[in-house]
């Protein structure tokens, strides 16, 4: 039987409302200690992903104001998104092809957990074997290559 999402997602996942600002997410992601927030809109269904990168490249380097710059200003979107039943090996490759870290786990349009490129590597040695292999066929970006010579090599 194979893993799927359900079986290594985060379940609480922190979120941030489009509204809210820079400084505001900024805050929050310090006192709970993490990278990123889903992005949720006033129906709260995900819309979004912000994290440290989009805050660096799209706020900080561009010198716009924190606390005046809205969290929809700078969100990733359309965001990439997984399902509870999902297999993890199908999560890595849709993470590898879209080239991204963190894949909020949705079902029926509701936020139901989150798993991260680091929570795949550690998951068992099959899916080692299959990060490493997606990594020397797909040649991964360098911000995926890093997490996965850093926890599976």
């Amino acid at each position: 039987m194979s893993l799927r999402l359900e079986d290594v997602m985060v379940s609480e996942v922190v979120t941030v409302e489009v509204d809210n600002t820079v400084a505001e997410a900024v805050k929050i992601m310090n006192e709970q200690e993490i990278g990123c927030l889903i992005v949720l809109n006033a129906a709260e269904k995900p819309v979004g992903i912000v994290t440290e990168r989009d805050m660096l490249r799209r706020v900080l380097v561009k010198l716009r104001d924190p606390r005046k710059t809205k969290i929809s200003e700078i969100m990733s979107q359309p965001l990439i998104l997984g399902t509870p039943h999902m297999d993890v090996e199908v999560a890595a490759r849709l993470m590898f092809k879209k080239k991204i870290k963190k894949l909020p786990v949705v079902e029926n349009g509701n936020l139901v957990g989150l798993v991260t490129l680091t929570d795949l590597a550690r998951v068992q040695p099959e899916m080692i074997r299959i990060l490493k292999k997606l990594s020397m066929k797909q040649l991964a970006p360098k911000r995926i290559k890093k997490v996965i010579d850093y926890y599976v090599s």
